[in-house]
């Protein structure tokens, strides 16, 4: 997952700014036929060493073509006067089969919520750094998270990214642990969405849609 360079908080007026911005919902043939502006955005919106902008920018467009092609691909877009943000993501297969090659027992009620379709991917987020990115990405994070009634958000982060991991902290997503793919150990951070009280801190409080299928 990518995640916007991050710009300072906006301070008083600058918070109209996002009135101003529309959030617009993509199905894959739609992000397909977007992909050359969204991987401009991309560019534009990350921090990239000088002279691997093109092979970031391919990059990127590789992990949305692979994206599109997974079930349940999903994607909103930011627009104000021109496209300012993304983020695309799936749902979270019911058989368990995301979680494999996670390092050691998974936490607690998280394999009832896999099993009862409760959990969505954010696979990328990526957001122009204008003065109200921070606020603006995780509008959309929640957005789509919401759309698709996800009891429980997941995202993997290269342990390297330590810029994205702080971001993703602030908006209130934990790491839970990691997990290994494709010869790569990624981090992996969970936004939990129910309400947390005393009895469950880590927000996992739910009715009976959470519980396994019989």
């Amino acid at each position: 997952m990518r995640t916007p360079r991050q710009p300072h908080e906006p301070e008083g007026p600058e918070l109209s700014a996002m009135d101003t911005v529309r959030l617009r919902r993509l199905n894959r043939w739609q992000a397909e036929g977007l992909r050359e502006d969204l991987a401009d955005l991309y560019v534009e919106s990350t921090t990239t060493p000088p002279g691997e902008e093109f092979r970031g920018r391919q990059e990127f467009l590789r992990r949305l073509a692979d994206g599109v092609k997974l079930p349940g691909f999903d994607m909103l877009v930011a627009e104000a006067r021109s496209l300012t943000g993304c983020v695309f993501g799936i749902p979270v297969p019911r058989d368990g089969s995301w979680w494999q090659g996670f390092d050691g027992p998974l936490p607690q009620n998280l394999e009832q919520l896999t099993a009862s379709g409760h959990v969505f991917a954010i696979l990328e987020t990526v957001v122009h750094p204008h003065q109200y990115a921070r606020g603006l990405a995780r509008r959309l994070q929640e957005r789509l998270l919401a759309d698709h009634q996800a009891s429980l958000g997941v995202t993997l982060l290269d342990q390297s990214d330590r810029p994205a991991r702080a971001a993703l902290e602030v908006w209130g997503w934990q790491e839970v642990g990691q997990v290994h793919r494709a010869r790569t150990v990624l981090c992996v951070l969970l936004l939990f969405l129910g309400e947390r009280t005393t009895q469950h801190p880590d927000g996992l409080e739910h009715n009976d849609r959470t519980q396994r299928p019989g």
